[in-house]
């Protein structure tokens, strides 16, 4: 069965995620949709690049992954469809697929502007149902890409200038959050390859991470590791440093949200 997934910033309170999926049904009855996210932060490209690079690893091979994040519709932005890794995408052309196509093993890359497989009239404000939607479905019966329009080099697409964690000459790692899920979870860009880099130690006791004025000594193997209500530092689910209140809200309990710096450092033998 072929698979399609979503991610959006479209809510679930308007009716704009179910109309795409009825254009979908439409044309592929036997498709399996799989909502990923429709709550991506409005506009937020950074947040939508990082969650489809998370997230598409997880699904079958050959799955349609549809990211409709689109400030531009309307506009002369292009429409992207590519095949990556044994995955399509399909999204705007604004740097949602960033880590996508600067991961390499890029096969396919074309422009979206064949009419054929479009739902028409067009909307001038709703390309995620009359473009994205028949093209994804079309997508998952097989359509090969070139059928939906001319081919681009990687080089020519949109790229964004996504937050890298870095090793100063100190001896710290520099890093930043760059998403908060629903607990209040702060996850950062700093994977766990750069804590081993900087503390060979495999539970990371030697290190301790800052954010704003707290610090936390070490990594905690789970939330239980301390009080409930207390400030903890935890390998999370992504593979990346996060920091968490254990039953509490660590973006509250910090006064911090997407962008704010962390470092993290060894701790300093007296």
């Amino acid at each position: 069965m072929p698979v399609i997934t979503l991610f959006t910033d479209f809510g679930l309170s308007d009716p704009y995620v179910g109309m795409m999926k009825g254009v979908i049904l439409s044309i592929t009855p036997h498709v399996s949709i799989v909502d990923v996210s429709h709550y991506i932060d409005p506009q937020d490209l950074c947040a939508a690049a990082y969650l489809l690079d998370a997230a598409y690893p997880y699904f079958p091979q050959k799955t349609v992954h549809m990211v409709v994040v689109d400030p531009g519709v309307g506009s002369s932005r292009k429409i992207i469809a590519a095949e990556a890794g044994g995955h399509y995408f399909l999204a705007p052309d604004n740097g949602v697929l960033t880590k996508i196509i600067d991961g390499g093993d890029v096969r396919t890359l074309v422009r979206v502007e064949n009419p054929e497989y479009f739902r028409q009239p067009v909307s001038r404000t709703f390309h995620g149902r009359d473009i994205f939607a028949p093209v994804a479905a079309h997508m998952a019966s097989g359509k090969p890409l070139d059928g939906f329009g001319p081919r681009v080099c990687p080089v020519d697409l949109s790229r964004l200038e996504l937050s890298a964690a870095r090793l100063t000459e100190a001896g710290e790692l520099l890093g930043e959050v760059i998403a908060v899920d629903r607990f209040g979870n702060l996850i950062t860009n700093i994977d766990q390859q750069k804590l081993l880099e900087l503390d060979a130690s495999e539970e990371g006791g030697n290190l301790c991470v800052h954010i704003g004025e707290h610090r936390i000594n070490g990594l905690s193997a789970s939330y239980q590791d301390v009080s409930a209500g207390g400030l903890l530092s935890i390998i999370g689910s992504r593979g990346c440093l996060e920091i968490s209140v254990n039953s509490g809200d660590a973006r509250a309990y910090c006064e911090a949200d997407k962008g704010a710096p962390v470092r993290v450092a060894r701790i300093r033998e007296r």
